[in-house]
């Protein structure tokens, strides 16, 4: 029962679904039930890649046979995921983007990410991220539907939105929680460091996500999967030692979007040696 009080609380603080009434009276609050909310962020990412894999798969069944209905259904699902999560990733990406994208001082940096303006550098960074996602899932859909047909592709984009969930666990792990706390939003997430029991936790999120991909009987895939994972979460958590000596609720938000990104790409490239 605990365990499904911190997954709703997850759910409530990570996307648009509500948690309100009675639900979220018996679900309670606490700062320590906030914290271990964090490690169910891969099972919130059940629910986004569902709503994701819903809108492409009906989006694909309404339109006219099209070289550009992929394209469409990318675009329009990837606007639902917006709604549906509030951008808060996004966010996340192109606040660390502002404040990373020109060579300042950690100090300096740390306020302009708090800074509620976009500034040159995150909407680059924003820009960039939307199109590069538009465009490599209609790849997969364009490529994959005609050989498989949709329903493995849809598999795929809601795994990887699972995955790409988990790496930011991995930050809070390893990384102390370095942002101005006296006006940090996600203090109670991330302010004190994610255990092993945590990482346990959203691993066993991802597991059926592994499972789903060796059931569509492409197991091989895995590994480069779970590679991209770790050399894009590597050499984020690397640089932002180096920059800032640690990270805040936005590089996490900027980690699951440069995995989500990371993940499709090795998507098609992998494809690319199955044709």
């Amino acid at each position: 029962m605990q365990a499904l009080r911190h997954y709703l609380l997850a759910v409530q603080f990570f996307s648009r679904i509500p948690v309100a009434g009675r639900l979220a009276a018996w679900v309670g609050w606490s700062p320590e039930m906030q914290r271990a909310s964090a490690a169910h962020l891969p099972g919130v990412g059940w629910l986004v890649g569902l709503w994701a894999a819903l809108l492409q798969g009906a989006l694909l069944w309404l339109l006219p046979a099209s070289p550009w209905s992929p394209l469409a259904a990318a675009l329009i699902s990837t606007a639902g995921t917006l709604w549906l999560t509030g951008g808060f990733h996004e966010d996340g990406l192109a606040d660390v983007a502002d404040g990373l994208g020109g060579l300042v001082p950690a100090e300096r940096a740390l306020e302009i990410m708090k800074d509620s303006r976009i500034g040159a550098y995150g909407v680059m960074a924003l820009l960039m991220a939307l199109l590069t996602k538009v465009v490599l899932i209609a790849l997969l859909l364009s490529v994959m539907q005609p050989f498989w047909g949709p329903v493995p592709v849809l598999i795929l984009v809601c795994c990887i939105h699972v995955l790409s969930r988990f790496a930011p666990l991995v930050l809070m792990h390893s990384l102390p929680h370095v942002g101005l706390a006296a006006s940090s939003k996600t203090l109670h997430i991330a302010g004190r460091q994610l255990g092993w029991q945590g990482l346990l936790t959203g691993g066993l999120w991802c597991l059926p996500a592994l499972g789903l991909l060796g059931w569509l009987g492409v197991w091989s895939f895995v590994p480069s999967l779970l590679a991209a994972m770790l050399i894009t979460t590597w050499l984020l958590q690397r640089w932002l030692r180096k920059r800032l000596g640690g990270m805040t609720g936005d590089c996490l938000g900027a980690c699951q979007q440069l995995n989500e990104l990371a993940l499709l790409l090795a998507s098609c490239i992998y494809l690319r040696q199955l044709l």
